[in-house]
């Protein structure tokens, strides 16, 4: 049996890897997390109190536990926050990582690290997994230092970059794009909505089922884990509305300089996803059969 642990199980992506684990029985997981257990059921697995900005708590959890994969998905994502606050984007997503990769070649386990398309520049999207990274924002710049770190220092690693993920967990406490715009589009509010950044949303149970093929294969290198479909923000909310049936009236169609953001974004990024198709035979969902997922989590989600 392969015992596998998650770092930051209470956060959207690894609330998905508990779900999609729990249903494969050849899997012992163990899910960490800094506070206390937010998935839904306690049953089936592990749960580990893991702050992995503690280096010694990091060491004694993995040490404990001996996995044979850690699928390290607890960073800090909030762009604007990680610009306004170095101290704590270092933190979290430099000095931790180290702290994730000595632990796991401490017990010689394999490492797949989630990664972003902010390390781009966003002047060349979408991109291949050998694009020569330049990042715009702090956060950017972070997420590339933890790539080198990995890159250098770990005995065996794979690298899962990603792309604007969304998806619903069973709490509703953490928004996502799809379900703003709705909200937004549903209550008549104006919004300003820009058409020069490009991305491949991706679906956050394609994104565990990408992470999970790489651990099923024990893969390594660097693949790019997004959605297929490559548009503009304010194609993707049209999406959003001509799903629900809902008027774009509000919607004020502009672009990135208007907006005031304390971080830079890359204007097109998204990713070019055929590696992980043939190597891994990764299929992700079109955004529109993403939002009908979301839609359906979300009326099981209220009614429960």
């Amino acid at each position: 049996m392969k015992k596998i642990l998650v770092t930051g199980s209470n956060g959207l992506l690894g609330q998905k890897l508990t779900e999609l684990y729990l249903k494969n029985a050849n899997v012992q997981l163990i899910a960490t997390a800094k506070g206390e257990n937010r998935y839904p059921s306690k049953e089936g697995y592990e749960y580990e109190l893991m702050d992995i900005s503690d280096r010694d708590q990091v060491m004694e959890v993995i040490k404990k536990h001996r996995p044979d994969c850690i699928l390290h998905t607890a960073a800090m994502t909030n762009v604007d926050a990680c610009e306004l606050n170095h101290e704590q984007c270092v933190k979290l997503n430099i000095d931790a990582v180290q702290n994730v990769v000595d632990a796991a070649n401490s017990v010689g386990a394999h490492l797949i690290h989630l990664s972003t398309d902010f390390i781009f520049d966003g002047l060349n999207g979408p991109y291949n997994e050998d694009a020569e990274p330049h990042p715009l924002s702090f956060y950017g710049e972070s997420k590339l230092k933890a790539e080198q770190i990995i890159m250098q220092t770990s005995q065996n690693w794979a690298m899962a970059r990603t792309v604007l993920v969304y998806g619903l967990v069973s709490d509703m406490s953490r928004t996502n794009i799809v379900l703003w715009a709705k909200d937004a589009l549903e209550n008549k509010k104006q919004i300003k909505v820009v058409d020069d950044q490009y991305r491949t949303p991706t679906l956050a149970e394609d994104l565990a089922m990408g992470c999970s093929l790489i651990e099923k294969h024990e893969a390594i290198g660097v693949f790019n884990i997004s959605g297929k479909d490559f548009m503009n923000i304010y194609e993707l909310v049209s999406k959003v509305a001509t799903h629900y049936n809902l008027s774009m009236e509000n919607v004020e169609r502009v672009d990135s300089s208007t907006l005031n953001q304390p971080a830079k974004r890359p204007p097109v990024t998204g990713f070019n996803i055929s590696k992980a198709v043939t190597e891994l035979g990764y299929n992700p969902h079109s955004f529109d059969e993403g939002i009908e997922i979301v839609q359906q989590q979300f009326e099981k989600y209220t009614k429960s």
